[in-house]
């Protein structure tokens, strides 16, 4: 029987081109400063339209390989037309998408094969703090639930160290959970 370091694990993820862009990283950290870009664009109503292609890394500008876009609009028991999912939607996909990759990475790198990974997501909201009608209430979510169903070649301690190392390295993990510093500017 082939030990943990021999055992071949296919689930997508290349960990040594993460691990040799990592110690590529350590020797010459600013190269590590990114920023991510997005240009959205107010259709009608409620309905905007988000692009992303470009972003700045390893010291230059970097672009991915087609431009990918995401609608966003409010559904219509809001009097909207409903043509995207609503921007809290968009962040729980962004979270949701987020832990994913990383329990993803991380088993590949402690050679658990995956057979199958869902997570679901829920954002709990009173409305009434967006729509004006009580100061006291908070505009976003009150909490996040994230139940996940895997199915891989380990222990429920195992995956549930997945889950949680995951949760550790998640940019957006971090970006949902702690206050980050959003600055709004209006140009002519």
């Amino acid at each position: 029987m082939p030990t943990a370091k021999e055992k071949e694990v296919k689930n997508g993820v290349n960990v040594e081109a993460l691990l040799g862009a990592r110690e590529a990283l350590e020797k010459a950290p600013q190269a590590a400063k990114f920023t991510w870009r997005a240009t959205n664009k107010w259709v009608n109503g409620t309905h905007s339209q988000t692009a992303v292609k470009e972003f700045f890394g390893l010291g230059e500008g970097q672009s991915h390989r087609q431009e990918f876009t995401f609608e966003a609009d409010h559904p219509e028991i809001f009097a909207s037309e409903d043509h995207g999912a609503t921007p809290v939607e968009l962040v729980l996909a962004g979270l949701a998408s987020c832990l994913t990759a990383g329990v993803a990475a991380v088993a590949q790198m402690r050679k658990i094969q995956l057979r199958s990974v869902s997570a679901t997501l829920e954002g709990g909201m009173d409305i009434q703090g967006i729509l004006g009608m009580d100061e006291d209430v908070r505009n976003g979510f009150d909490g996040i639930k994230v139940s996940y169903k895997i199915d891989a070649d380990a222990t429920k301690d195992e995956i549930e160290a997945l889950v949680a190392q995951s949760q550790k390295r998640s940019a957006v993990f971090d970006i949902v959970t702690n206050p980050t510093n959003v600055t709004v500017e209006v140009n002519k």
